[in-house]
């Protein structure tokens, strides 16, 4: 691989034919840089377009600075609701993110802004071939595990040492903690309990049923129904970063006392996907902190321990080091001003579990080696 540069200019071409085209259409474009990189960088993804989008959300987070991220994700059209949009009307709102007109943003921003997508998409693969190599040289192995499904986490938060836990195992066989943080949507819809995701997971896990299956309460549903009545939002989105308190039904039986529902997630009109921002993770981090504050004020038994998911990196997309820096921006400062809970973790596949490993024990700095989803 050539050392990162913006002058690969066989790949800003095809970063260009992106914008232009926009994401919703870009069959019967050639892009093949682009589709390279989605086959590295993005394995599962479901279609060639997805991966394509998926290496550009992770180059574009990479960013350096709030401007440069902002114009380039409606130079592309990566914030929710743009992706649609014509390219005339993408670059005219990148435009105003720097203040100056569309002529001058077309002739000499945009030329960076891509450029600098172009740079992180390299370094991206540049970091993924270092990875192939060194596993290559390493074989994986849970020897860290030894087939135990949590283990204690000695980590420095600026300059405090904490234990933290890490579970690995389905999220409904957490034990004995008293808040676990689930992702949820805007809307506040649960998915249907059949489904494989988190909330799906809880929502059935919670349920109470008679002998025979037959559901007779869903206390999950029907709490985040009555909080949006309660709260004036019956029929319309609450905003990214929002937690909403609920019991946690037959979860009590395990030792749960509360689920907080993360609002992250914003749907795509006219799909089944989600588009999901690492700072609406980071500010949901801090509000549920924030909120276990509150009512553990209110309640004669403090709530004393919480539990994080990889918020997002399930069907919201976030690839696993971009949600875990998201998280743990929110915990580090929470644990750095002494907050006095126990915080644990919980994760499913061996390769977030290594990351965790990695990123907790200090053995990479901070999160700028992406993993593989």
């Amino acid at each position: 691989m050539a050392s990162p540069s913006a002058g690969d200019v066989p790949l800003l071409r095809e970063i260009r034919v992106v914008r232009r085209a926009g994401l919703v259409r870009l069959r019967g474009h050639s892009l093949p840089l682009l589709e390279a990189s989605a086959e590295a960088l993005a394995p599962n993804a479901r279609t060639r377009e997805a991966g394509v989008e998926s290496v550009l959300r992770r180059a574009v987070s990479l960013l350096d600075t709030d401007q440069l991220r902002e114009a380039a994700e409606y130079s592309l059209g990566l914030v929710s609701g743009s992706r649609d949009w014509a390219a005339s009307s993408r670059r005219a709102k990148a435009a105003t993110v720097y203040g100056v007109s569309v002529e001058r943003f077309r002739k000499d921003h945009e030329v960076m802004v891509l450029g600098q997508v172009a740079d992180h998409v390299l370094r991206l693969m540049t970091a993924q071939d270092v990875e192939r190599t060194e596993a290559d040289r390493v074989p994986v192995s849970d020897e860290k595990w030894g087939g135990v499904t949590h283990r204690k986490v000695r980590v420095l938060a600026r300059g405090r040492e904490r234990v933290l836990t890490v579970h690995r195992h389905p999220v409904d066989l957490l034990r004995d903690v008293d808040v676990l943080v689930s992702p949820a949507n805007v809307h506040l819809a649960l998915p249907e309990a059949y489904k494989s995701s988190i909330p799906a997971s809880l929502r059935r896990a919670a349920s109470v049923r008679s002998v025979t299956g037959e559901v007779l309460r869903d206390p999950l549903h029907d709490e985040l129904r009555d909080w949006a009545a309660r709260n004036g939002t019956s029929g319309r989105p609450v905003l990214p970063g929002t937690v909403v308190p609920t019991g946690v039904g037959v979860l009590s039986e395990q030792g749960l006392r509360r689920i907080y529902h993360a609002v992250i997630a914003v749907p795509r009109a006219g799909t089944n996907d989600y588009d999901v921002l690492p700072g609406d993770v980071t500010r949901a981090v801090s509000r549920t902190f924030s909120l276990l504050a509150e009512e553990s004020g209110r309640s004669t038994r403090p709530l004393g321990s919480v539990c994080f998911p990889l918020l997002g990196s399930g069907r919201g997309g976030l690839p696993y080091h971009i949600s875990l820096e998201a998280v743990w921006a929110g915990v580090e400062a929470e644990l750095a001003r002494g907050a006095a809970c126990d915080v644990h973790f919980v994760v499913r596949s061996p390769d977030a579990a290594a990351l965790l490993d990695r990123v907790l024990t200090g053995k990479r700095p901070e999160c700028d080696r992406p993993a593989t989803d």
